[in-house]
């Protein structure tokens, strides 16, 4: 899968890029037809603790999810972010698929 990372008011180092191609290469296993994915580092410029902004958006046909999680650390928050993404994409897989003219039988 093809991953997009852009970080905001920082450089973001090879190790965490790895880290977010390798934890969203795990997302196929629970959907297979996944485009791509962009992912948004940011830092908040805040006091709080938590303030690690990772905002990940995930293209597959004919829908796109988005899923924004604010952590101490960016690997927390994408790990938190990708098991959203589970749940979403499995729930997605599982909804039956009915035909457009069987909608309003």
């Amino acid at each position: 899968m093809k991953v997009n990372t852009q970080s905001v008011n920082f450089n973001a180092d090879i190790k965490l890029i790895e880290f977010i191609q390798k934890r969203l290469d795990k997302l196929e296993v629970f959907y297979d037809r996944i485009i791509n994915a962009d992912v948004f580092l940011k830092v908040e410029n805040t006091s709080a603790k938590e303030n690690k902004i990772v905002e990940i958006k995930v293209h597959i046909p004919k829908d796109t999810f988005i899923v924004k999680k604010q952590c101490k650390s960016f690997e927390e928050a994408i790990d938190s972010a990708c098991d959203s993404l589970e749940r979403k994409l499995v729930k997605k897989k599982q909804k039956p698929r009915v035909s457009p003219s069987l909608k309003f039988l």
